[in-house]
């Protein structure tokens, strides 16, 4: 639990850090706007107002999922990141439809610049600053399996990489004199990010709605193969369900009909023990203990031990993810 405290206070300390920064680089962006004229830099500074509300918005999220439950929230607040990361998305998406629309304008009415030199300068080094916090945040949070550090890290990395494209249109501009290249660039660019976004969107969104994490699923099912025991019969109806970084399990585990209440709550803390120890130690697992049947008995590796046998044992079954994730029991049937 402290481990997990002080990695949320680290995760708000970097997102606060993330927020002083763009707010930094958004008013460097517009000083370079009005240094030169340009309707591309002017869209870059536009995205920045995006990346500084996201980001305000991102703080406030991991503030709120820090928060311990209560009874009116049970699993927590985690949620919320789902709901920031979905508000991201769908900014980085707007941004993206911005930029393309704005070029296609500048392409049809292009606009005088001047003092490139010192705006090229000015947004380089603010693309720079942007992929760097957008890397290091984004890396912060898959280790902290953070959605919303996750998802501002690659709206800044995104960010960066329109910069990057502005930036060979401004070059190319200052060289030839082709004031339209700025914009194609710039079109090109924003399909990327609008892209980005919609990926974005469409995870959070899956987060909200709760949709199965088969790579994590897969995993788990994995572990649980190659740490049985002779008394896990079977597990089946796996699911999993985020709220922001904490996870939660719940499963049905088949256990021997005989074994009393304390033995069966065993084997529930070995299972629940391989995961956290395999997987993710926040993990918390919800798991329903099953009574063996007689069609287990041609399954179960309990062979020297169980007095009750009906049927003989023919094989051990590997378990198998479809039916794992489903409501149904293996068998050699």
């Amino acid at each position: 639990m402290f481990g997990k405290l002080k990695n949320q206070s680290e995760n708000i300390r970097l997102q606060l850090m993330v927020v002083a920064v763009g707010v930094l680089l958004l008013l460097a962006k517009f000083f370079a706007f009005f240094l030169t004229n340009s309707n591309a830099i002017l869209t870059d500074a536009l995205e920045s107002i995006i990346n500084v509300v996201a980001g305000g918005f991102s703080l406030y999220s991991l503030i709120l999922s820090a928060r311990p439950r209560d009874e009116n929230h049970p699993y927590g607040h985690g949620k919320i990141e789902f709901i920031a990361a979905t508000l991201e998305g769908s900014l980085i998406l707007v941004a993206g439809g911005i930029i393309i629309l704005k070029s296609i304008y500048n392409l049809i009415e292009p606009v005088p610049i001047q003092k490139l030199d010192i705006g090229i300068l000015l947004i380089a080094v603010s693309g720079i600053i942007n992929y760097g916090v957008g890397y290091i945040t984004s890396r912060k949070g898959k280790l902290s399996k953070s959605m919303v550090l996750e998802a501002g890290g690659k709206h800044l990395m995104s960010d960066a990489y329109s910069t990057a494209g502005i930036l060979v249109g401004l070059v190319l501009i200052y060289l030839t004199g082709l004031v339209w290249l700025d914009s194609v660039v710039a079109i090109i660019f924003g399909g990327i990010i609008a892209v980005t976004g919609s990926r974005i969107l469409r995870a959070s969104v899956a987060g909200i709605m709760d949709e199965a994490d088969y790579a994590l699923l897969k995993e788990i099912v994995k572990v649980l193969n190659e740490n049985r025991r002779e008394n896990w019969i079977d597990i089946h109806n796996l699911r999993v369900i985020k709220y922001g970084s904490t996870l939660h399990i719940d499963c049905h585990l088949t256990v021997p009909w005989y074994l009393n209440v304390l033995e069966a709550h065993d084997e529930v803390e070995a299972v629940a023990r391989v995961v956290r120890e395999k997987i993710d130690p926040s993990i918390e697992l919800f798991i329903h203990t099953d009574p063996c049947i007689e069609s287990s008995c041609s399954v179960c590796t309990k062979l020297e031990t169980c007095a009750v046998r009906r049927h003989p044992f023919k094989a051990r079954v590997e378990w198998d993810f479809d039916k794992v994730i489903a409501d149904r029991k293996h068998s050699l049937e």
